[in-house]
């Protein structure tokens, strides 16, 4: 499993990723999830992905050599996208071209379909947007309403998102709260690991303000991790106890 959260916010679009995909006694490996594709000045898209490595590995590949237009025959790739919209079109294409070509191979062994996709960034004269592609390659929106969207092993994270983050939050408040849901993440599920891909777009920008990624022993994240730990027995500390019990 994995863990990545996009956060859409009236001053941008901040995403989160972390980078395990495998997770046991002897058995732990890291790719990159989080892909930026960047034309300063012109576009910035953002490429989540979580499920089975082999599914998002192809559609990421698909989507990097092109999709072809079903009218035209000409490859369609996230490069000439011209609106968001059809980029999140065409990442639920590639999505369905790949459950076309692998799907019934996976089904005689027994395993699922499984991958899901986050979609942000803007492209020049457009808006900044946010999508969430499910396997089936249809498609959310996040909203003013719904500022956020996960992907992977997300139940965790949520409580955290769904108390601090806010269509107003600001961005690198959103990026501190997102890496506490990760880290939150991580102390219940294995599945989710360092090292963690972060990205913050500034709205109308049209070109990334952070690239960056969290390694092991990363000064300010060991920071935060201890420092939000201390917070929440502090906090539960400070509130008195329940006045249920029989008194003797």
């Amino acid at each position: 499993m994995t863990y990545c959260v996009g956060m859409l916010l009236k001053e941008g679009l901040v995403m989160i990723c972390d980078t395990r995909t495998n997770a046991g006694v002897d058995n732990i490996a890291s790719f990159r999830k989080l892909h930026i594709i960047e034309e300063p000045g012109e576009r910035v898209i953002a490429l989540a992905s979580s499920g089975n490595l082999s599914i998002t590995q192809s559609v990421v590949s698909l989507l990097t050599e092109g999709v072809p237009d079903p009218e035209t025959g000409e490859a369609e790739t996230l490069q000439n996208a011209p609106t968001m919209f059809k980029a999140a079109q065409l990442v639920g294409r590639a999505v369905r071209e790949i459950y076309r070509v692998d799907g019934p191979s996976l089904e005689q062994h027994n395993a699922r379909f499984d991958v899901a996709l986050l979609v942000g960034g803007q492209i020049k004269g457009r808006r900044l947007r946010l999508f969430m592609v499910y396997s089936a390659g249809n498609f959310i929106e996040a909203t003013p309403d719904t500022a956020f969207l996960q992907i992977g092993e997300h139940k965790y994270g949520k409580p955290i998102l769904d108390r601090a983050v806010k269509y107003n939050t600001d961005l690198y408040d959103a990026l501190k709260v997102g890496l506490i849901s990760v880290d939150s993440t991580m102390r219940s599920n294995l599945a989710v690991g360092l090292p963690l891909d972060l990205m913050v777009l500034r709205r109308d920008a049209m070109e990334t303000e952070l690239n960056y990624r969290i390694e092991q022993g990363e000064p300010y994240f060991e920071d935060l991790r201890q420092r939000w730990s201390e917070a929440l027995r502090a906090t539960h500390q400070a509130i008195p106890k329940p006045p249920y019990a029989k008194k003797v």
